[in-house]
């Protein structure tokens, strides 16, 4: 097991988030003065943990992300290697998304806010060719990182081969599927790739997963945002699970 570099959480959302799940220390809340918003995260904690101070110094903390008065400092979030996220217990209804190539910390932060908020069992990106943890992405995902199990590949195929042989059954989204989402089978053990808005997934990617199905969208536009993208995949994931309902049967593996 890792730990992710960022250890400061900025924004009241955020903020909750972290205290709420409870799967980091607080060292201490700086909050400016004469913030609003922010008494449920002053009563969260000890008052000797609480530093009152001002706005430029929050500023500075923050790195020019919006902080709405409040920075915590804060222990780092665990990363996972495929393997321990593995050996924890997977269900056999799951859904897991594969980001590959995603370098933008916005659309990062974005797609594990959906990951989370559609109760993905997990997330999995690359160590390198990927946006870093940073308290952007902390900041962007509104707080659903704190609730998410973020695993680090160093090879991203070699972790698709193994959750393949896991029982997921991998599906890539891309302009060029075969198959609409809504046509694909998502019972079951799932992984779903999303790929960068510019460069899409990698061919490599592509050919180890299952399938490749696609979101139908007007064809004067080329593509659709990765977290956008990441949250139509995921919702349809919900339907099929919740609703019991697929008109679709697996094909079998070759």
């Amino acid at each position: 097991m890792r730990s992710i570099e960022s250890d400061v959480v900025v924004g009241r959302l955020p903020a909750l988030a972290c205290l709420r799940a409870g799967r980091r220390e607080v060292y201490r809340a700086l909050v400016y003065e004469n913030a609003e918003g922010i008494e449920e995260i002053i009563a969260a904690l000890p008052a000797e943990r609480i530093v009152r101070t001002d706005r430029a110094s929050l500023d500075r903390l923050a790195n020019g992300a919006r902080h709405q008065g409040v920075v915590l400092e804060v222990s780092p979030l665990p990363l996972l290697s495929l393997g321990a996220w593995l050996d924890k217990g997977v269900p056999e209804q799951c859904v897991v998304l594969i980001l590959d190539s995603i370098t933008d910390p916005m659309n990062f932060g974005a797609v594990i806010r959906s990951a989370a908020a559609f109760g993905a069992a997990g997330v999995l990106f690359q160590k390198d060719r990927a946006a870093p943890i940073t308290p952007a992405v902390v900041k962007a995902s509104a707080g659903g990182v704190e609730y998410m199990d973020l695993i680090q590949a160093t090879n991203l195929v070699r972790d698709i081969q193994r959750l393949k042989k896991e029982g997921f059954w991998v599906n890539a989204l891309d302009a060029g599927g075969d198959r609409l989402l809504w046509q694909a089978d998502l019972r079951g053990r799932v992984a779903l790739v999303i790929g960068s808005e510019g460069m899409g997934i990698r061919r490599l990617v592509k050919e180890h997963s299952d399938f490749i199905v696609s979101i139908p969208i007007r064809k004067e536009l080329d593509s659709l945002n990765a977290s956008v993208s990441a949250g139509i995949a995921l919702g349809e994931w919900v339907r099929q699970n919740q609703s019991g309902f697929s008109d679709v049967e697996k094909a079998p593996r070759t």
